[in-house]
């Protein structure tokens, strides 16, 4: 059961008197990343108030953009110090040896360590989500993980740091860029490189 709100109120809409709104005209207000997010936030068994404001919105209210800003954040950092001569972790998963052998020891701060645990936890709702037929579990996590990596970002400075830490750091992110990636790729939702 869906529910569609709009200015904060219900849209009223009853199948007996012809007044729906299918989905393909649904999709000319919002995005497909919006559509396939916001149907995924919870368990088909619940009902989903489904906020058209909220998903046209492009700041951190709207989840989907949210997670998506976290990984064009990423992706912007990672090629803004690459072009300054660098040594960062390459596209598609495949990273320069430098960053392999990054002495992620080096990330003992709290927002580090908590960014950590957090990436730690992505088999587990993968495995959740599978059991229970269910992918909201993808959803939560990465809000959790997007919001783990924007309070990283905000507390700890990679940019000028020195190479040691630097490298561990530039891991460190790009392990979150993969993992955003892949949860959105499982939702069916794009991974945008700029935004």
């Amino acid at each position: 059961l869906v529910n569609l709100m709009q200015d904060g109120k219900p849209v009223r809409m009853s199948k007996r008197s012809g007044k729906a709104i299918a989905l393909h005209d649904l999709l000319d207000e919002i995005s497909v990343d919006a559509a396939r997010y916001f149907f995924n936030s919870r368990a088909s068994t619940s009902p989903l108030d489904f906020d058209l404001d909220l998903a046209v919105r492009e700041d951190s209210e709207n989840p989907v953009y949210y997670v998506q800003y976290a990984h064009a954040r990423i992706c912007s950092l990672l090629s803004r110090l690459a072009e300054e001569g660098e040594k960062v972790p390459a596209a598609e998963g495949r990273s320069v040896p430098a960053a392999d052998k990054a002495d992620l020891s080096l990330l003992s701060g709290e927002q580090e360590r908590a960014l950590i645990k957090e990436l730690a936890n992505f088999s587990e709702e993968i495995r959740m989500a599978a059991r229970d037929y269910d992918p909201s579990y993808i959803n939560r996590y990465l809000m959790r993980l997007a919001g783990a990596f924007h309070r990283f970002y905000n507390a700890c400075r990679i940019k000028g740091e020195e190479p040691a830490v630097l490298s561990a750091r530039l891991k460190l992110a790009d392990t979150v860029r993969a993992v955003l990636s892949n949860g959105m790729g499982l939702l069916g939702v794009s991974a945008p490189e700029k935004m």
